[in-house]
């Protein structure tokens, strides 16, 4: 009775968690499109001074030799370089798709430093949409799964009592 009980409490705290996804990854996708502009603005600015002596960027970051300064420079604007392809290419799979796209494109929404400043700015609530309502009921399949897949582990050939 109490396995039951803590399965079934288990069951909706994974319900209450899955359907935050929604609203979290409408606000993950905004702080994308934020980091996106900010990074375009240090890659155009710094593009505009190679072209304006007359160097591609491959070439002006290739001319970034010398002191351990300009060194560098030269890795940081390489990974800055990196990092808004990469960005921005999760941008423009993510833009417009619904949460259950999102949800299937969830590899895209795993840079390090968008998801804890988006972690930090959402504030969970208690989601009265459709979508919300079936990642809930999704949630909910998926830790009651995996609480009695675990109960197997760890009892052997013995499923949980259901």
């Amino acid at each position: 009775m109490i396995l039951r009980t803590v399965v079934l409490a288990s069951g909706l705290c994974g319900a209450l968690l899955a359907a935050q996804f929604p609203a979290y990854s409408h606000q993950y996708i905004q702080r994308l499109g934020g980091a996106v502009d900010a990074l375009q603005q240090v890659v155009a600015d710094f593009d505009h001074s190679a072209e304006a002596l007359g160097l591609t960027r491959t070439q002006a970051l290739a001319q970034m030799r010398g002191s351990a300064f300009v060194e560098a420079r030269r890795a940081d604007m390489s990974r800055t370089f990196e990092r808004h392809a990469q960005l921005r290419a999760d941008l423009l799979t993510l833009e417009g798709l619904g949460p259950f796209m999102r949800a299937y494109h969830l590899g895209r929404l795993t840079d390090p430093e968008i998801a804890r400043k988006a972690l930090a700015a959402f504030q969970p609530a208690l989601p009265l949409t459709f979508a919300s309502a079936l990642f809930a009921v999704g949630g909910f399949l998926l830790t009651i799964i995996g609480l009695k897949g675990l109960g197997v582990l760890v009892r052997g050939k013995r499923p949980l009592p259901a």
